[in-house]
């Protein structure tokens, strides 16, 4: 039981790394990143490849964050050019073109063999006479710390306050002389570094990735963590991150109470759980648990 425990904290942890990144974009921002997973993806392979070549975890966990925040620098462009709907068009297609590379990459990525054999924290660390797992769980917990320390400090300053004007009308922040681009730009790097950073310690969890892991079923459990706690709200990240795993965890135990239910069923069952939870959000708290008033539904009158 503990064990379990320990791997379901685990993965609320990289859940919440990501959702912290995205909720700076969009929750923010208002940049919509339908390609969430293409980073997460550039992060994972990234850690994965530069540590079974020999450098040390963390550098390579750096240079994970760093690569996806450099995949993001010329995506990030374009939305400088596009309408908000045609640039959430180009990011479905940016997951797809990162998943496509990696398959068809073989000699670097092993392609739909992937790569296997990647070294847990523990051993990357050379550390023994610990649970692996509880050693990538306190590793994680320090990053979430210092992401959400991050994420706060950036919303409670000059620039975010900026970034939170562009949310809420571009064109106003245009007309006091003040350049959006350059903000959007920054943003849209560093929630992807938070995405990148999560992919890294995937790959040291699951020591196995192949591309079939990045499918934009990812994206779509991210953006509900976003909904659920509320968008444009620092707490609401982590707190909308525990609500979905509680909800995709909880609905495991379905299974005991539907004998005849099968695999494939179930994992259908499961998602739908989760649309369910969703709707009734969206009907009885539409700006989420903690959600900022601006950030959801405008309110009529």
């Amino acid at each position: 039981m503990e064990s379990y425990l320990v791997a379901v904290a685990v993965v609320t942890a990289i859940y919440m790394l990501m959702t912290f990144g995205l909720n700076l974009q969009y929750g923010f921002t208002g940049l919509i990143n339908f390609g969430l997973v293409g980073f997460f993806a550039i992060g994972a392979y990234t850690s994965a490849l530069l540590v079974m070549a020999g450098w040390p975890l963390l550098p390579g966990f750096a240079a994970a964050a760093l690569l996806a925040a450099l995949a993001a620098w010329p995506v990030a462009l374009l939305s400088l050019r596009l309408r908000i709907e045609y640039f959430a068009i180009v990011m479905l297609g940016f997951s797809e073109t990162v998943r496509l590379v990696i398959t068809n990459e073989r000699a670097l990525t092993g392609g739909v063999q992937g790569i296997p054999g990647i070294p847990s924290v523990a051993q990357a660390l050379g550390v023994e006479g610990i649970d692996g797992n509880l050693l990538t769980l306190i590793l994680l917990v320090v990053a979430v710390i210092l992401v959400l320390a991050v994420n706060w400090r950036l919303v409670h300053s000059p620039f975010g306050r900026m970034i939170q004007a562009i949310r809420d009308d571009e064109e106003a922040v245009r007309s006091l002389g003040k350049h959006p681009g350059r903000f959007k730009v920054t943003v849209f790097m560093v929630g992807s570094a938070f995405t990148g950073l999560a992919g890294a310690f995937y790959a040291h969890y699951v020591t196995f990735v192949t591309p079939e892991q990045f499918v934009p079923l990812l994206t779509f459990y991210v953006w509900v963590a976003m909904i659920f706690g509320g968008a444009g709200r620092v707490g609401g990240a982590a707190i909308g991150t525990v609500v979905l795993i509680g909800f995709l965890e909880g609905s495991r135990f379905l299974r005991d109470a539907l004998p005849g239910v099968s695999e494939v069923e179930m994992a259908s069952l499961r998602l739908g759980v989760v649309g369910v939870a969703l709707m009734l959000l969206m009907r009885f708290r539409p700006d989420g648990i903690l959600g900022a008033p601006s950030a959801g539904t405008k309110k009529e009158g």
